[in-house]
């Protein structure tokens, strides 16, 4: 079952619970998955639904950031509610302990010897966990590992 099935089922039970806030949040996602089915080649393969949902959870997180900043709590209570139920859709992300064995790899691997080769490794590195880990906390594990 594609997650777009999945979305369309979730929306089909908020409407039956008169569920209106989650139901908004998942039109959004359903939305935005039907936007690149369209604007390409009319399918949309499980890597670029990962990259469209964390996508929207990023957004939402941020938007939840500059709302608490600005005082407006009620806005970022609404922020943090969508980014919950998108939470629900995001593929599962790697721990920090995974990510460092392969970026250790990653380093052997490039002959990376100190923080001016750190291009060499986060280009394969950020390619293969596309979707499977923040790119910031990638980038902090191989400027830690390239320091030592």
């Amino acid at each position: 079952m594609s997650l777009t099935d999945i979305i369309n089922q979730d929306i089909k039970d908020a409407m039956r619970a008169k569920d209106k806030e989650k139901l908004g949040a998942l039109r959004d996602i359903k939305s935005k998955l039907l936007n690149e089915a369209t604007s390409g080649n009319g399918e949309v393969d499980e890597s670029k639904e990962n990259k469209i949902i964390i996508k929207l959870h990023k957004q939402r997180m941020d938007s939840h950031a500059v709302y608490v900043d600005q005082g407006r709590e009620d806005l970022a209570e609404a922020e943090l509610f969508e980014a919950k139920i998108i939470e629900n859709y995001m593929p599962k992300m790697m721990d920090e302990a995974e990510i460092r064995t392969l970026v250790v790899e990653a380093i052997e691997k490039s002959g990376a010897s100190g923080p001016q080769d750190m291009g060499k490794v986060m280009g394969p590195l950020t390619k293969s966990l596309a979707g499977k880990a923040d790119g910031k906390l990638i980038s902090t594990i191989v400027k830690e590992e390239l320091n030592k």
